[in-house]
């Protein structure tokens, strides 16, 4: 059941990961993201700096679906019900992690001020958008089971 579980939640974390990925890059080619570039391939090659530029694409796009994935499995697994408020909370903490952990890591400093302090709240709403979608659908997909019909009972005899 865990295992199930498991599954379910990381395929919905995936397709929220590629909901805010999608939402990620077409405000940085519109123009309108605060964001230079898109934050994992700028990870991936920090780490990978002997990849050539298309396969740092590669495992950032990995990683990336591997890493919301497994965050959504973890919440899933976690909690018999998850509601849209539980994939919200998800996206905040990865969204705190991503702040503090990986931005200033990359030289961007905490919450991306270093670039441009509109990244805190671009970096947000996509986060926001994965939690959402990820909540949604796990609820959806977990509170519309089958429910067993009931065996029928003998009637009483008058």
């Amino acid at each position: 059941m865990a295992l199930e579980r498991f599954s379910k939640g990381f395929g919905w974390g995936i397709v929220a990961t590629v909901a805010m990925s999608v939402l990620m890059i077409l405000g940085i080619l519109t123009g309108v993201s605060p964001m230079p570039e898109p934050i994992p391939p700028d990870i991936v090659g920090k780490w990978a700096v002997f990849l050539s530029p298309t396969w740092v694409m590669v495992w950032a796009v990995v990683a990336h679906l591997t890493y919301g994935g497994f965050w959504a499995g973890f919440v899933a697994t976690a909690w018999k019900k998850v509601t849209v408020w539980h994939g919200l909370a998800l996206g905040l903490a990865l969204w705190l992690v991503m702040s503090v952990i990986f931005l200033p890591w990359l030289g961007w400093g905490a919450f991306g001020a270093h670039v441009s302090l509109q990244i805190t709240v671009a970096t947000l709403v996509l986060h926001v958008v994965y939690g959402l979608t990820f909540g949604f659908l796990m609820d959806r997909s977990t509170s519309h089971q089958p429910v067993q019909a009931a065996a029928p009972q003998p009637h009483p005899v008058h």
